[in-house]
């Protein structure tokens, strides 16, 4: 009698297992589909931020052209022919626009600060080659965010009568590219080295949208005026400055030394400094 017994237990207890382990299994399953479903809502959710970053950032830049295209005049003045600058309608003559080339080379950004400090806007010509290391670009992007103007200077400083047409769009249009992926934006105008436009890269140039200029004096490359007191003296006091003066300066020591003064001395003598926003840009 009790071998009889026996069976039918044994056919409980395994019925017991057999159901305990499909019911195991039906958990796993069913907390399997959980966690895909926890996972696939995790990444959606993820994807719907990184989609409201970049509506966040996309909205953030188009609010900052929109507020930079508000806040652009209507041209006041334009380059003449011999590079001064010269009033549109009734806007104030006696005016001296201030440029520094060749940056970022070692001493941009402490001009740069000098001329924050001073309130007087300048542009800034930059080169390629000054513009290969994260802490130059980030130079750059400084001295964009302080408010001054970025000019192209080409990339290498050659002297454009030398090269080819396509070495000469090589030379521009990679600084273009360069400035553009820094500060987000091209810039605005255009200095050939050492003066030498070619008939090329001045269309090219206007293509691009950048206003061409030299300059009408400049001193600081010369031995006697590589000192800041001889250097601040001659760019106020010589017979060149008049209405509408261009002055050439560059990222060199005794030009940083002596932007305070050059600044000061030209306000002295009742000449107002040009916001590059306010020059005229090709059409």
């Amino acid at each position: 009698m009790k071998r009889f017994l026996l069976f039918p237990t044994l056919f409980c207890l395994s019925a017991v297992l057999i159901s305990g382990c499909a019911s195991t299994e039906q958990t796993n399953s069913e907390s399997d589909q959980t966690e895909s479903t926890k996972s696939a809502s995790s990444e959606q959710e993820q994807t719907k931020e990184n989609a409201e970053e970049e509506n966040v950032e996309q909205q953030e830049a188009e609010e900052k052209q929109a507020e930079k295209q508000e806040e652009q005049q209507e041209p006041q003045y334009k380059v003449s022919e011999v590079s001064s600058i010269v009033p549109i309608d009734d806007a104030n003559a006696q005016v001296a626009l201030l440029t520094f080339d060749d940056a970022p080379d070692k001493h941009a950004l402490e001009i740069a600060e000098s001329l924050k400090e001073a309130d007087a806007p300048a542009i800034f010509f930059v080169n390629g080659h000054f513009l290969t290391t994260d802490e130059e670009k980030e130079t750059l992007k400084k001295i964009h965010d302080m408010g001054f103007a970025i000019g192209n200077h080409t990339y290498s400083h050659a002297n454009l009568n030398d090269l080819t047409e396509e070495e000469a769009k090589e030379e521009i249009i990679k600084v273009n590219e360069q400035v553009e992926e820094i500060i987000g934006e091209k810039p605005e105008f255009f200095r050939a080295p050492f003066g030498e436009n070619t008939d090329y890269s001045r269309q090219l140039a206007e293509d691009e949208g950048m206003t061409v200029m030299n300059w009408t004096y400049g001193y600081d490359w010369e031995s006697q005026y590589q000192d800041s007191d001889a250097l601040a003296d001659i760019m106020v006091n010589t017979e060149l400055l008049g209405n509408g003066a261009n002055l050439l300066m560059h990222d060199r020591e005794w030009t940083a030394q002596a932007v305070p003064d050059i600044v000061t001395g030209l306000r002295d003598k009742g000449y107002e400094l040009v916001d590059p926003e306010t020059i005229e840009r090709p059409s």
